[in-house]
């Protein structure tokens, strides 16, 4: 099927992966999905323009011609992540803690690099999982498996698929139990006031360089992080009090104090999901004027998914003649391929071929997920035995890609109670893993992709999102690799000199 061919439907004449089954379709199409085609959007088409440019940056090879142009400009990405299937997650505490540990992490990263950090967070929109099965044993019963709320509740007795849960809030008779009272709040609902509190507090002072040390230091107990990042921000400090002297800054006071709005004051933040539903994808996607372009019928128009900046086609639904390649190849938003080892190099290369066959940069962000513990028989890691083949398959074909390293979600351990841990060291481990392989391969890692919480814990194995400090720990470590690249010391490549500088303290226990 030729691009010209696309229709935001066509996805519907192709197998669906982890299609949610609902007890009555008329109501989702009739009243549900109807209802959602004519809401505002959540996003608009003039923020993705520079999304995609940012990602354009990070296309460029360090030894182009493209790439001396544009190295001051270039940039590195952070992708963060919390448990977010339940609407319950995202109070307003817990979503400012999220967002001033990305500040955190992104300035850490800025002041080792020097270079831009695109803030990526998944949030106002990831209500909902893929499943290994449609079912699974709670105590001595089988019930269907919990989807996320956007699709049905975590308690046992309210696993009903129910499409109401997608669009309204609700204290009323639930659709699928008419015989109980179900309390929720629709997906839409919460992705629209978390979006908003977010932008309310990036744009109000929250994001200020001039007062940093209200993102994280409450939060931090190590002295010895509290020492790295307070130097960060003493030095900081002392380079906006020389701007201001030599009269750089003419703000002549922060906005949060009554100045006007500075690069000092706000960032850049994208919101992304997993495009896993796709009756409540294509709801959300709209023919709208290509920004830069007039509304009138001689204007360039394209599809957009205003439902986010970002999004991304997960390991289970990467199918290449299925439905989510199908919706994902004629939306004009940049999006990204989870990358896995059951994927083949010449199975990514004809994906690529699939999603962007102009080979547009800025399109194609690939989110890399394998596990640094060895497997037989090469005593290899996963990730030592996939990547350096999907390097070498893309850099063939001339693709233009954004490499991201997400160490997360291929080293889940399951315990014998069933509880599921990653360790950190081994989270390390992949994030080291991927950055010399990619230096090996003459690519660049253009970002890393991760899940934590804005709350403490205990270190070691952490209940399957990284704690305060251990976030913080991920960003020093790059940060200081980016410095030593950025000065040419401490990368020559001998031996596991890199592992030793980044990793080697955090090693997981063989």
């Amino acid at each position: 099927m030729s691009q010209s061919q696309w229709t935001p439907v066509s996805w519907k004449d192709k197998p669906v992966a982890q299609a949610v089954q609902y007890p009555d379709a008329t109501h989702l199409n009739n009243r549900v999905l109807t209802k959602l085609e004519t809401l505002p959007p959540l996003v608009t088409p003039s923020e993705v323009p520079p999304l995609r440019a940012l990602q354009t940056w990070q296309n460029a090879t360090k030894h182009s011609s493209y790439m001396r142009e544009i190295a001051p400009r270039a940039s590195t990405r952070v992708r963060m992540e919390g448990l977010v299937y339940s609407l319950l997650c995202w109070r307003k505490d817990n979503i400012s803690a999220k967002i001033g540990l990305i500040l955190s992490f992104s300035l850490i990263l800025v002041w080792g690099a020097r270079l831009p950090v695109v803030r990526i967070g998944r949030i106002a929109g990831q209500y909902a999982k893929p499943r290994s099965s449609s079912y699974e044993r709670v105590g001595d019963r089988e019930v269907l498996s919990f989807r996320g709320d956007n699709v049905n509740g975590l308690d046992v007795n309210d696993r009903t698929p129910d499409p109401e849960r997608l669009l309204r809030y609700t204290n009323a008779v639930s659709f699928s139990s008419p015989e109980a009272h179900h309390s929720f709040q629709s997906a839409y609902f919460h992705s629209a006031t978390t979006l908003n509190y977010v932008r309310g507090l990036l744009s109000s002072g929250f994001a200020s360089l001039h007062h940093p040390r209200d993102w994280s230091l409450a939060h931090v107990r190590s002295p010895a992080l509290r020492r790295e990042f307070s130097q960060i921000i003493d030095a900081l400090g002392d380079a906006l009090d020389f701007s201001r002297t030599i009269g750089v800054d003419g703000a002549t006071a922060p906005y949060e104090r009554g100045g006007a709005r500075t690069t000092l004051g706000e960032v850049d933040f994208y919101t992304s999901h997993e495009g896993l539903m796709l009756d409540y994808e294509q709801a959300f996607t709209r023919a709208l004027p290509v920004p830069n372009t007039t509304a009138s019928p001689e204007g360039k128009q394209a599809h957009y998914n205003t439902s986010a900046h970002f999004l991304w086609i997960g390991d289970r639904t990467r199918q290449l003649t299925g439905a989510h390649v199908e919706y994902f190849r004629g939306i004009r938003n940049p999006i990204g391929i989870k990358v896995g080892p059951s994927m083949q190099g010449e199975e990514l290369v004809r994906l690529l071929d699939i999603v962007n066959p102009d080979r547009e940069p800025g399109r194609v962000t690939l989110i890399t997920r394998y596990g640094a513990n060895k497997v037989a028989p090469a005593d290899e890691t996963q990730i030592q035995d996939h990547l350096p083949t999907h390097i070498t398959s893309v850099q063939a074909t001339g693709h233009p890609v954004v490499w991201i390293c997400d160490p997360m979600h291929g080293n889940t351990q399951t315990s014998s109670s069933g509880l599921k841990t990653r360790h950190f060291g081994t989270i390390i481990s992949e994030i080291v893993d991927c950055l010399r392989i990619h230096a090996a391969h003459d690519s660049r890692l253009g970002g890393v992709s991760l899940e934590f919480t804005g709350e403490l814990n205990d270190e070691g194995f952490s209940v399957t999102e990284l704690n305060f400090e251990q976030s913080l720990d991920v960003a020093f470590l790059i940060s200081n690799h980016l410095k030593k690249e950025r000065s040419g010391s401490g990368t020559d490549g001998k031996g596991d000199v890199l592992y030793a500088e980044l990793a080697g303290r955090f090693a997981a226990k063989k």
